[in-house]
């Protein structure tokens, strides 16, 4: 992994680039993009990038599909940033693959911890050594390597999607609250409406690694409280 953080700040007006790069770029490498096909581009020839901030808003290729398509290669964190703050718009930014939202307009102090928090975990997801192995029928966890397998082929999970399966591996046999795993994982405060974003990302999860997503065997919902997984 390069020393150095790289950003990528997708959309379509330049004076919200503009602003966003002056924010960012005394601590990191910033690279815009003013579209959804460059910004595919541009992650495909760098696929080292750390982080992308992207505008759900966009002529031609509008954030949503763009997410989706940097997904079907990269796990890097995406913080989407729109004017949109409907709870519907929301669950669709968290279903196609996004880590965080931000709405417009955004603080300074607030834009520059998301970023720090998403890179934070990022750069634990690729790199934090941990302690062992855990088995869960074809489904192996390896904290050690943070990879995931399933049959012995690699599970693609984004970044948030692994931090959910890693909190409740460690603590297997416990549930953990709905509290809880939103403030190990995305380290912030519990708000109202939090517990919708967990969800969603659970069940983004359950697709990848449960043999039936409906009937989960593995990530286990505990009614009124949280999860858990045995």
């Amino acid at each position: 992994m390069s020393d150095v953080t790289k950003i990528l700040i997708v959309d379509d007006d330049p004076d919200i680039r503009n602003v966003l790069t002056l924010l960012l770029r005394s601590k990191y490498e910033v690279t815009e993009a003013a579209n959804g096909f460059d910004a595919v581009a541009r992650m495909q020839e760098a696929p080292d990038t750390d982080l992308v901030i992207l505008d759900v808003m966009m002529p031609g290729m509008d954030g949503i599909e763009t997410c989706e398509k940097i997904r079907a290669f990269s796990n890097a964190p995406i913080l989407f940033l729109t004017a949109k703050s409907a709870e519907q718009d929301r669950l669709k930014a968290y279903q196609s693959g996004g880590d965080d939202f931000l709405s417009k307009p955004f603080s300074q102090p607030e834009l520059l911890a998301k970023v720090a928090s998403l890179l934070r975990r990022y750069q634990e997801y690729r790199g934090k050594p941990a302690a062992s192995v855990y088995n869960f029928g074809n489904l192996e966890v390896d904290l050690n390597t943070r990879m995931v397998r399933n049959g012995g082929e690699t599970v693609p999970l984004t970044d948030t999607e692994y931090s959910i399966l890693e909190c409740l591996v460690k603590n297997r046999g416990r549930t953990v609250t709905t509290q809880e795993l939103y403030e190990t994982v995305w380290n912030e405060k519990f708000l109202p409406g939090s517990g919708n974003t967990i969800m969603v990302h659970v069940l983004n999860l359950r697709r990848k690694i449960e043999e039936v997503p409906s009937s989960p065997k593995i990530v286990r919902t505990v009614w009124g409280r949280g999860y858990q997984v045995d």
